[in-house]
Protein backbone atom coordinates (compact mmCIF):
# COMPACT_ATOMS: atom_id res chain seq x y z
CA UNK A 1 0.00 0.00 0.00
CA UNK A 2 1.32 3.23 -0.91
CA UNK A 3 2.94 5.36 2.28
CA UNK A 4 0.66 8.56 0.79
CA UNK A 5 -2.58 7.03 2.63
CA UNK A 6 -0.72 7.32 6.55
CA UNK A 7 0.01 10.97 5.57
CA UNK A 8 -2.95 11.72 4.34
CA UNK A 9 -4.87 9.92 7.30
CA UNK A 10 -2.82 11.93 9.92
CA UNK A 11 -3.97 15.28 7.68
CA UNK A 12 -7.67 14.68 7.94
CA UNK A 13 -7.32 13.18 11.58
CA UNK A 14 -5.92 16.39 13.04
CA UNK A 15 -7.56 18.92 10.93
CA UNK A 16 -10.80 17.29 12.40
CA UNK A 17 -9.47 18.13 15.41
CA UNK A 18 -8.79 21.46 14.85
CA UNK A 19 -12.53 22.00 13.61
CA UNK A 20 -13.45 20.70 16.98
CA UNK A 21 -11.42 23.97 18.55
CA UNK A 22 -12.86 26.31 15.92
CA UNK A 23 -16.69 24.75 16.63
CA UNK A 24 -15.53 24.84 20.36
CA UNK A 25 -14.50 28.61 19.81
CA UNK A 26 -17.61 28.99 18.30
CA UNK A 27 -20.30 27.98 20.77
CA UNK A 28 -18.41 30.49 23.17
CA UNK A 29 -18.73 33.23 21.08
CA UNK A 30 -21.55 34.74 23.66
CA UNK A 31 -19.87 33.41 26.53
CA UNK A 32 -18.69 36.00 29.19
CA UNK A 33 -14.86 36.72 29.66
CA UNK A 34 -14.11 33.29 27.54
CA UNK A 35 -10.49 32.96 25.94
CA UNK A 36 -10.32 31.58 22.54
CA UNK A 37 -8.41 28.37 22.39
CA UNK A 38 -5.42 28.25 19.36
CA UNK A 39 -4.12 25.77 17.74
CA UNK A 40 -1.95 25.16 14.97
CA UNK A 41 -0.48 23.11 12.19
CA UNK A 42 3.08 21.70 12.58
CA UNK A 43 5.11 19.45 10.41
CA UNK A 44 6.76 16.03 11.44
CA UNK A 45 9.39 14.35 9.08
CA UNK A 46 9.24 10.55 8.92
CA UNK A 47 12.23 8.67 10.22
CA UNK A 48 12.55 4.87 8.28
CA UNK A 49 14.07 3.68 5.43
CA UNK A 50 14.18 5.30 2.75
CA UNK A 51 14.72 9.27 1.53
CA UNK A 52 13.10 11.60 4.04
CA UNK A 53 10.81 12.60 1.72
CA UNK A 54 7.17 12.49 3.91
CA UNK A 55 6.24 14.39 6.79
CA UNK A 56 3.04 13.49 9.18
CA UNK A 57 0.80 16.44 10.37
CA UNK A 58 0.41 17.03 13.86
CA UNK A 59 -2.26 19.60 15.29
CA UNK A 60 -0.33 21.46 18.28
CA UNK A 61 -2.29 23.20 20.88
CA UNK A 62 -0.50 26.67 21.04
CA UNK A 63 -2.08 28.15 23.90
CA UNK A 64 -5.44 30.47 23.95
CA UNK A 65 -5.99 34.19 22.74
CA UNK A 66 -5.70 36.40 25.91
CA UNK A 67 -6.61 39.70 23.67
CA UNK A 68 -9.45 41.44 26.03
CA UNK A 69 -13.17 41.02 25.18
CA UNK A 70 -15.65 43.95 24.67
CA UNK A 71 -17.29 45.62 27.80
CA UNK A 72 -20.90 45.71 28.07
CA UNK A 73 -22.57 47.94 30.83
CA UNK A 74 -25.21 46.17 32.37
CA UNK A 75 -26.00 48.50 35.52
CA UNK A 76 -26.09 45.08 38.07
CA UNK A 77 -24.53 45.61 41.13
CA UNK A 78 -22.51 42.28 41.07
CA UNK A 79 -21.45 42.35 38.05
CA UNK A 80 -17.34 43.29 37.57
CA UNK A 81 -15.38 43.28 33.88
CA UNK A 82 -11.50 43.45 34.65
CA UNK A 83 -10.17 46.24 32.85
CA UNK A 84 -6.99 45.80 31.03
CA UNK A 85 -5.16 42.51 32.09
CA UNK A 86 -5.76 40.48 34.83
CA UNK A 87 -8.08 37.94 36.24
CA UNK A 88 -10.49 36.93 39.16
CA UNK A 89 -9.74 34.28 41.80
CA UNK A 90 -11.72 31.72 42.15
CA UNK A 91 -12.11 28.75 44.35
CA UNK A 92 -12.15 25.26 42.38
CA UNK A 93 -14.52 22.37 43.41
CA UNK A 94 -10.94 20.54 44.48
CA UNK A 95 -9.82 23.54 46.73
CA UNK A 96 -7.09 25.06 44.35
CA UNK A 97 -7.24 28.43 43.09
CA UNK A 98 -8.29 29.16 39.40
CA UNK A 99 -8.86 32.08 37.59
CA UNK A 100 -11.35 33.63 35.10
CA UNK A 101 -12.62 37.15 33.57
CA UNK A 102 -16.27 36.04 33.94
CA UNK A 103 -17.61 38.46 36.36
CA UNK A 104 -21.23 38.18 36.53
CA UNK A 105 -21.49 36.99 40.02
CA UNK A 106 -24.00 35.89 42.75
CA UNK A 107 -24.73 35.48 46.34
CA UNK A 108 -25.62 32.08 47.69
CA UNK A 109 -28.07 31.33 50.02
CA UNK A 110 -25.39 31.57 53.16
CA UNK A 111 -24.25 35.33 51.48
CA UNK A 112 -21.37 33.95 49.88
CA UNK A 113 -19.99 35.40 46.53
CA UNK A 114 -19.69 33.14 44.30
CA UNK A 115 -19.62 32.87 40.04
CA UNK A 116 -22.55 31.95 38.20
CA UNK A 117 -21.39 28.42 38.20
CA UNK A 118 -21.02 28.39 42.10
CA UNK A 119 -17.42 28.49 42.74
CA UNK A 120 -16.32 30.84 45.41
CA UNK A 121 -14.67 34.12 44.94
CA UNK A 122 -11.51 34.19 46.82
CA UNK A 123 -10.65 37.21 48.89
CA UNK A 124 -7.35 38.21 50.60
CA UNK A 125 -8.59 35.69 53.47
CA UNK A 126 -10.75 33.47 51.86
CA UNK A 127 -14.24 33.19 50.22
CA UNK A 128 -16.36 36.70 50.63
CA UNK A 129 -19.48 36.72 52.81
CA UNK A 130 -22.12 39.62 52.47
CA UNK A 131 -24.60 40.18 55.19
CA UNK A 132 -28.29 39.80 54.48
CA UNK A 133 -30.08 42.75 53.21
CA UNK A 134 -27.19 44.44 52.28
CA UNK A 135 -26.82 47.41 49.62
CA UNK A 136 -23.35 45.68 48.00
CA UNK A 137 -20.73 47.96 46.05
CA UNK A 138 -17.70 46.93 44.03
CA UNK A 139 -14.82 49.32 43.87
CA UNK A 140 -12.30 49.46 41.19
CA UNK A 141 -9.32 47.51 43.17
CA UNK A 142 -11.93 44.77 44.13
CA UNK A 143 -13.24 46.30 47.57
CA UNK A 144 -16.44 45.13 48.39
CA UNK A 145 -18.38 47.75 50.45
CA UNK A 146 -21.82 47.34 51.70
CA UNK A 147 -25.33 49.48 53.29
CA UNK A 148 -27.85 48.12 55.29
CA UNK A 149 -30.70 49.05 53.90
CA UNK A 150 -32.64 51.67 55.96
CA UNK A 151 -29.23 53.08 57.32
CA UNK A 152 -28.26 56.76 56.78
CA UNK A 153 -26.27 57.03 53.46
CA UNK A 154 -22.47 57.50 53.96
CA UNK A 155 -22.89 54.26 56.77
CA UNK A 156 -20.58 51.92 54.68
CA UNK A 157 -18.92 48.50 55.77
CA UNK A 158 -15.86 46.72 54.11
CA UNK A 159 -16.73 42.94 54.02
CA UNK A 160 -13.70 41.87 51.96
CA UNK A 161 -11.37 42.12 48.74
CA UNK A 162 -11.69 40.38 45.75
CA UNK A 163 -8.21 38.93 44.77
CA UNK A 164 -7.09 40.02 41.78
CA UNK A 165 -3.93 38.33 40.10
CA UNK A 166 -2.08 39.28 37.12
CA UNK A 167 0.43 36.59 36.37
CA UNK A 168 2.51 36.61 33.06
CA UNK A 169 0.21 34.70 30.31
CA UNK A 170 2.72 32.42 29.53
CA UNK A 171 2.72 30.62 32.98
CA UNK A 172 -1.20 30.02 32.31
CA UNK A 173 -2.84 26.90 31.34
CA UNK A 174 -6.51 26.44 30.57
CA UNK A 175 -7.62 23.39 32.54
CA UNK A 176 -10.77 20.98 31.92
CA UNK A 177 -13.38 23.10 33.56
CA UNK A 178 -12.53 26.14 31.90
CA UNK A 179 -11.22 28.25 34.31
CA UNK A 180 -7.20 29.14 33.95
CA UNK A 181 -4.36 28.44 36.63
CA UNK A 182 -0.63 29.14 37.05
CA UNK A 183 1.53 26.16 35.51
CA UNK A 184 3.52 25.16 38.35
CA UNK A 185 0.67 24.81 40.79
CA UNK A 186 0.99 27.25 42.57
CA UNK A 187 -1.42 30.00 43.85
CA UNK A 188 -0.52 33.84 41.99
CA UNK A 189 0.10 36.58 44.25
CA UNK A 190 -2.53 39.34 44.57
CA UNK A 191 -1.67 42.36 41.98
CA UNK A 192 -3.14 45.63 43.15
CA UNK A 193 -2.31 46.90 39.60
CA UNK A 194 -5.72 45.26 38.45
CA UNK A 195 -8.84 47.05 38.07
CA UNK A 196 -12.28 46.24 37.82
CA UNK A 197 -15.18 48.22 36.19
CA UNK A 198 -18.42 47.41 38.12
CA UNK A 199 -22.17 47.55 36.07
CA UNK A 200 -20.16 45.63 33.60
CA UNK A 201 -19.19 42.40 31.69
CA UNK A 202 -16.50 41.53 29.56
CA UNK A 203 -17.60 39.88 26.38
CA UNK A 204 -15.65 36.75 24.45
CA UNK A 205 -13.13 37.66 22.56
CA UNK A 206 -13.75 35.03 20.01
CA UNK A 207 -14.03 36.71 16.25
CA UNK A 208 -17.14 34.66 14.39
CA UNK A 209 -16.00 35.69 11.24
CA UNK A 210 -12.58 35.04 11.55
CA UNK A 211 -13.88 31.33 13.37
CA UNK A 212 -16.36 30.78 9.88
CA UNK A 213 -13.37 31.39 7.41
CA UNK A 214 -11.23 29.18 9.46
CA UNK A 215 -13.77 26.20 9.51
CA UNK A 216 -14.32 26.85 5.59
CA UNK A 217 -11.19 26.47 5.12
CA UNK A 218 -10.72 23.68 7.31
CA UNK A 219 -13.25 21.50 5.39
CA UNK A 220 -11.65 22.48 2.25
CA UNK A 221 -8.09 21.03 3.70
CA UNK A 222 -9.84 17.99 4.75
CA UNK A 223 -11.76 17.34 1.44
CA UNK A 224 -8.02 17.63 -0.01
CA UNK A 225 -6.81 14.85 2.29
CA UNK A 226 -9.36 12.43 1.34
CA UNK A 227 -9.45 12.64 -2.09
CA UNK A 228 -5.30 11.88 -1.97
CA UNK A 229 -6.35 8.84 -0.14
CA UNK A 230 -8.74 8.04 -3.00
CA UNK A 231 -5.95 8.79 -5.31
CA UNK A 232 -3.76 6.22 -2.97
CA UNK A 233 -6.38 3.52 -3.62
CA UNK A 234 -6.65 4.27 -7.56
CA UNK A 235 -2.80 3.62 -7.91
CA UNK A 236 -2.97 0.70 -6.06
CA UNK A 237 -5.47 -0.72 -8.14
CA UNK A 238 -4.11 -0.02 -11.19
CA UNK A 239 -0.69 -1.16 -10.32
CA UNK A 240 -2.17 -4.23 -9.47
CA UNK A 241 -3.28 -4.79 -12.95
CA UNK A 242 -0.41 -3.94 -14.36
CA UNK A 243 1.60 -6.47 -12.06
CA UNK A 244 -1.43 -9.21 -13.30
CA UNK A 245 -0.72 -8.78 -17.03
CA UNK A 246 2.77 -10.23 -15.85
Amino acid sequence: MDRLIYTAMTGAKHILEQQATTSHNLANATTTGFRAQLDSFRAVPVVGDGLPTRTFVVDATVGSDFRPGAIQQTGRELDVAVQGDGWIAVERLDGSEGYTRHGSLKLNENGVLQTQSGLNVLGDGGPITIPPDAIVTVAKDGTISTVTQGNSPGATTVVGRIKLVNPPTESLVRGDDGLFSVKDGEPADADAGVTLIGGALEGSNVNVIDSMVSMISLARQFELNMSLMKNAESNESKANEILSLG
